[in-house]
Parts: C-alpha cells; structure tokens; sequence
C-alpha cells in the first residue's frame, strides 16, 4: 500500500477562556485595526490567551471602510477555530447562513475525455479504505495501463457532494470526515465581532486619520478623525489591500506573484437558493479565469475571477452573467481588485499583518481565512512564549514565506496543467515556465511516474497540501499518457475489484443525511469524537 494520507489524528479541546498563567504578558495593550473576518478573528484568538484579561485587547474600526464581504468557502482548519473557542455550529452557522463543504469540484479545467471535471476532497480516515486502491490505479494508469484513476469514484466525500449530503454522519457511524463550510463573510464578520465584545475585547469605531511613530521607527499612537490619540505596544493590520500600517506606515516592500498568477480581478453577483443545497464549492473554468458557485441556506454566492490583462472587465460582466443565466437581469455586480503577493516581512517592528495585509493568493482553494487562522495562531502562540525578539520575528516571518509560496505552488499547478487551449489566457498559464523549484519536482516526478509520497513526505518538494490532494489535482486534470497509447493491464494492474471500491463508497453514503436537513437541525457536537486535520 502505497503510503498516501498525510492526516492525522487529534482530539481539539477548548482554549481556556481566562488566563492560565501568573506570568505578565510582554505587551500590555494589543490594537487590531480593521474589522471584518481578519480583525474580529484575530481578536478572538487574542482575547483567549493564557494572559487573559491582563493583555487588553482593542479593534479600532473604521465606520467610512467597508470590507470585502461575499459569499466565502473554507478550509476544514476553520472547525477547529470554532472548537477551540467552545462555539457551536448551532450557533454561528444559522447566524451566518452558513453551509457544510465536502471538497471542491473543478469543472471544465482539463479537456482531456472523461477528465473535463474532478472533485477534490477533503480526505479523512474513512479514505482509507479505498486510498490505496485509487494510488495504484493512478501509477497504473501513468505505467500505460487502461485503468479507471479517476478520484471521483474512490472518496466518499465525492459521492456526498454529488448526491447533496451533509458530511456529518449520525452518531451511530463510526467516522468523522472532516469538512469545511461556506458562509456570508461579512455576516461572520458581524458574528465573530459581537463574540469578541462578548469575552472582553475593546471595540473602538473610528477612521485612522494618521500613523505616528517614534524614534525607533516603531508606531506609537493612531490619530483618529475626532482629534484623539489611541496609543498601544502592539498593532495588528488587518486594513485589507489598504495595508495602511504594514505597508504604508512602515514601508514594506511586496512581492507580487504575477509572474506564477494572473487573475488580479473578481466580479460578485448573487442568485436566489433553490432546490437541492450542494455540500460543496464548485469552480468552472471560463475564458479568461473562473467562476465560483458557494450554495449559501439563503442564496448562492457567484463569481468570476479574471485576468485584466486579457478581457476587460464590461467583457468579464457579460461572460459571467451568461454563464449564470442572467445577461438581461436586473442584478447588481460588484467588480473587485485584487492584490495578488504577499509581504516580504508580515511582522515588522511591532506590527504583525493579518488577512489581506499580509497578502493574498486568489480564492481558489479558499486558502485566505486559513493564513488569517493560522497567522493569528502563531502570535498568540509567540506571546504566550514571551519572546518577541529579532530571532523570533525571522522565524515567523520565515514560516510565513513558506506558507505562502507552497499555497502558492498548489494553485499555480492547477493552471499550469491545464489542457485548454481556446484563448490566449489558457495557453499563456500551460506555457508558464515561471515554476519555483518545488512545483517542478512535483510535476517531473509524476511525469517520471514515480510516487509523490516519498519526496513530499522527505519535504524536497510539495509542502503545505496532504499527498492526496496532489494526487486528487494531477489525476483529476488527466495527466496520463493519451487514451489511444494505453494498453490493457495486467492481473497484477487490474487486481483491485472496483465494484468493491463503489459499494464501499456507495454503502458509506448513506450514513450521511440530506444537507438541507441536516442545516435544519444542526445536532451538538460530540464530545471525545477524534477530528481529522490536514498537516499544514
């Protein structure tokens, strides 16, 4: 058995909610600018430190800025956010119109027969069962053997997405796949906001006019727009693309990764919910980038995420809304920039940047609410530490480097193979060499038909996605020889009954009950039930 899944298991319990230690915190007063997602998880996660009360804890935001607030997916990272801090789905799901994500399906990326669509699944212990067999089909298939490799067929959580089951299965089965949600992020904003107030945290509603800073080049104080001063020892920017402290204040350089990713702009549009909710995030390739669809209780969000470089955004409109089915619709379109890069430090002197101050890498795999959880979870865990020296600040700053560029790498892997070739945005992405050295392993040691598991697990390549989601990507786009150079396998090739595997998944299904139902009565959470994590 080929040795593939790299999750894990761990039982998550709540962070203590007041402090656990007589030890003074080494800032006092934390300031986080900006609401939204960002700033309101941020101070979530602050506002439960080991320190509790004793680190006070202020979100300054601006009544004159909105935020980006469309209909998000996530990653399954975000149920541990919510366990952590003792919130039950029950709760902030309704809140936030909130839905169940079992994986992503791609459609319309590949034209290669029978790969125009695959769904990449959020893998949990129950793939077990069938993992094996659909890696030694996928190397039987790469070895010229006419095998079926596609992912679909071999994970459970493809099935549920395909027939609109919820991914929490009664008590009575004895798995817990591991999934992800979608919600409305400005109503999330609102949520986690109103929980932060809840257990402490400052809210303050003014527009920073000015960003002071001393003589060390530190920031000191924030004027506001009623003449008054907010001073703190600690900032968090979590201003957006403005990066008004990270970027403007203290003047750190960005790197821009359009070079790797082109789309640098995106158009919302909403459409009511009707029917069957899908328990899954679906993108389909369009001329000049992609669509999203994220079924929502209340209305589904869409959009189009685009080069500008080669439509313009009048010519994105029509395009989504065609696809869409709203061309001669009275429906508002939001048309969005993007900033697509990250900053080349995320603390610098005593500020740390969190959400899309830090930077960002294009939605397609939902990623942005993951650097914003697990950003904000290494600070925590650094002041808790104590030590917010120098050596510190590299290291962090080094692990975010990495974060990034591997996320980084995923993404452009998906347009790096694909097979479409009916504008110049397509062939442009197939023919893009700009490949860091890491993303290049991955593809030459499957073109070479050699196994991912012993060079992403050795770290020389591939880093920051579980070894299933590479093959779920490389396999799903078709990257086999042609269809006409394959042969028929062998005993040995065709030994894994697939009738089996479809039972299997088939008989699994079933456990797991409509979504929309399941959103309806949404049960408590139980209590020592083992989760599955992705290694980040």
């Amino acid at each position: 058995m080929t040795d593939t899944a790299t999750i894990f298991n761990r039982s998550i319990g709540a962070r203590p909610l007041a402090g656990s230690t007589n030890a003074q915190p080494p800032v006092q007063h934390i300031c986080v600018v900006g609401g939204g997602t960002a700033g309101w998880m941020t101070a979530l996660m602050l506002a439960t430190t080991a320190y509790g009360p004793r680190l006070k804890v202020t979100v300054l935001e601006s009544p004159q800025v909105g935020i980006i607030g469309v209909g998000e997916g996530s990653t399954p990272w975000l149920r541990g956010f919510f366990d952590g801090l003792g919130i039950e789905e029950s709760e902030w799901m309704p809140a936030c119109d909130a839905t169940y994500k079992s994986g992503i399906t791609f459609q319309n990326w590949s034209t290669r027969p029978g790969f125009e669509r695959y769904f990449h699944p959020f893998a949990s212990m129950l793939d077990n069962m069938t993992m094996h067999q659909f890696v030694d089909n996928v190397h039987a298939r790469l070895d010229g053997a006419d095998v079926h490799a596609h992912p679909d067929r071999f994970f459970v959580t493809a099935a549920l997405a395909r027939q609109a089951r919820g991914p929490r299965a009664g008590h009575n089965f004895p798995f817990d796949v591991w999934y992800g949600y979608h919600f409305d992020a400005s109503l999330l904003g609102q949520f986690l906001g109103r929980k932060a107030v809840e257990r402490g945290v400052v809210h303050v509603q003014r527009h920073v006019t000015q960003v002071q800073l001393n003589e060390q080049g530190e920031i000191s104080q924030l004027q506001l727009d009623d003449g008054a001063m907010l001073a703190a020892d600690f900032f968090v920017d979590c201003t957006g693309f403005a990066s008004l402290l990270i970027g403007k204040a203290l003047q750190t350089p960005f790197v821009p990764y359009s070079d790797n990713l082109f789309n640098d702009a995106a158009i919302a549009m909403p459409t009511p919910q009707g029917g069957a909710i899908e328990s899954q995030t679906v993108s389909t390739a369009l001329r000049h980038g992609w669509a999203w669809k994220i079924p929502l209780t209340r209305r589904c969000g869409n959009g189009y995420v685009y080069s500008s470089a080669h439509c313009s955004a009048d010519q994105a409109e029509t395009e989504l809304r065609q696809h869409l089915g709203l061309l001669n619709a009275d429906v508002e379109a939001r048309h969005l920039k993007m900033r697509v890069g990250r900053m080349s430090r995320q603390w610098s002197r005593n500020c740390v940047a969190v959400g899309l101050s830090q930077g960002f890498i294009e939605p397609l795999e939902a990623t942005a609410l993951l650097f914003v959880q697990r950003t904000a979870a290494m600070l925590v865990e650094v002041l808790e530490h104590g030590d917010l020296g120098p050596a510190i600040q590299d290291q962090f700053n080094e692990a975010m480097r990495t974060r990034f560029e591997n996320t980084r790498d995923y993404i452009v892997a998906h347009y790096k193979t694909n097979s479409r070739s009916d504008t110049d945005y397509w062939r442009a992405n197939a023919e893009n060499m700009n490949l860091s050295d890491s993303l290049q392993q991955v593809l030459m040691t499957w073109m070479s038909r050699k196994p991912l598991a012993p060079a992403l697990k050795a770290g020389r390549c591939g880093q920051g996605y579980p070894i299933v989601s590479w093959y779920a990507l490389l396999a799903g786009m078709g990257i086999f020889p042609d269809p006409q150079d394959l042969q028929p396998p062998s005993a040995q090739q065709a030994r894994h009954r697939l009738d089996a595997v479809d039972d299997f998944v088939a008989r699994s299904a079933l456990n797991f009950p409509d979504h929309r139902e399941l959103l309806a009565r949404i049960p408590p959470r139980a209590g020592d039930r083992s989760l599955q994590l992705y290694l980040w």
